[in-house]
Parts: C-alpha cells; sequence; structure tokens
C-alpha cells in the first residue's frame, strides 16, 4: 500500500532548521514562519514529541531567534545544509530511531532540500510544514516545496500537523494544543452535537 502518511505523536521527531537572528530581515514572511515554528514547538512539547534544533555557522548567522521559545534545546551547529550531522544522527539513535519527521525552518532550496533528501533516502517519511518554510524569494522557496513532493516528501501545514497529531477533541491536551481557537471552537462544537452534550 502506499504511503498515505498519517502523523502519529509515537515515532516522530520534529526537525526545527537554523531558525537564525541574521535571516530576519532577508527571509520571505519571516514573522509568520518564526511563529508556526513556535507553535509547532509548543505542541511538540506538550504532545512529548522530541525535538532537535540545527544552527548553520551561528558565528556568522547568529542565534537562533528568542520568539521560537527554543530554550532548553541544544542546538547542535554545522556547516553542511543536511541537518543530518554527527551529532543530529546520534540524537536521533537515542530517540529510537523515529521514522517520521515534522520538518521547518530555513532555507527552503538549500538545508530544507538537502535534508529531506537525506531523510527521504533512508526511507524515513517527511512532512515539510509549507508555511513555516522559507527562503529569501518567494520563487526559491515555492519551487523547492514542489521539487520535493517530486523526491516523495508530504507537503502540510502547520494546522494540518497540530489536527492530525491530536485526531480528536476529546484528546486529553487538546486544549492545551495551539491549534487556531476557531478550529478548536468548531470541533468542540461538533463534539458537543455528536455527544448530544
Amino acid at each position: 500500500m502506499a504511503k498515505i502518511g498519517r502523523l502519529s505523536t509515537k515515532g516522530s521527531v520534529l526537525l526545527l532548521c537554523d531558525i537564525q537572528e541574521k535571516f530576519r530581515p532577508t527571509i520571505f514572511q519571516f514573522t509568520n514562519i518564526v511563529s508556526n515554528a513556535a507553535r509547532l514547538l509548543q505542541a511538540c512539547r506538550i504532545l512529548s514529541i522530541p525535538q532537535i534544533l540545527t544552527e548553520q555557522y551561528p558565528k556568522g548567522l547568529g542565534p537562533t531567534v528568542p520568539e521560537l521559545g527554543a530554550e532548553g534545546l541544544k542546538p547542535h551547529t554545522k556547516t553542511s545544509f543536511s541537518m543530518l550531522t554527527e551529532s543530529v544522527e546520534s540524537a536521533l539513535k537515542s530517540l529510537g530511531d523515529p521514522q517520521q519527521v515534522i520538518l521547518c525552518g530555513i532555507e527552503a532550496q538549500a538545508c530544507i532540500a538537502c535534508t529531506t533528501y537525506d531523510l527521504v533516502e533512508r526511507g524515513m517519511e517527511v512532512h515539510i510544514v509549507a508555511d513555516a518554510v522559507s527562503s529569501r524569494s518567494q520563487t526559491d522557496r515555492l519551487f523547492a516545496l514542489s521539487r520535493l513532493k517530486q523526491s516523495g516528501a508530504f507537503l502540510t501545514t502547520t494546522e494540518g500537523v497540530l489536527l492530525q497529531l491530536v485526531q480528536d477533541a476529546k484528546h486529553p491536551n487538546f486544549k492545551e494544543v495551539p491549534v487556531h481557537l476557531s478550529v478548536s471552537h468548531i470541533l468542540i462544537h461538533h463534539h458537543h452535537i455528536l455527544t448530544g452534550l
């Protein structure tokens, strides 16, 4: 059966790629990208999905931006475009080799692309969160996403990931997960109609 790409909280890992200060003025939709990545990080913490953070040459590109809320995550520094450095590899091993990766960050045609190729080549399922991934130019961003889809990655959105991970308005952590309120209200409303509450 073809992989349908149903995300699960078991065996998943969140990869946060190079969301650093020097990118702030040049990356298309930077503020939105960071705020969506922050929501994913918050949700993964609540749902006990492990998170791995990288920084590309921090001496030149600066630290991870504070509004990501990644304090407490030790960044893996790198110079390669792929996130799969030796230290990230060993972190994945120590997590029991998760097979589903939720991937977000910067830049789509560079580090996101190289990381995706490496992961897909290993037979891992890669979910690229399109509204939490960007580049300096919208053209590079869009064509990179389209190209990565051709390589077998699943393209999704922040909201899509959060709702898929929670699955049900009865989920014990549903109200804590940063799903947009309008969506959670609709789900709770439907749940009440269905259960007669």
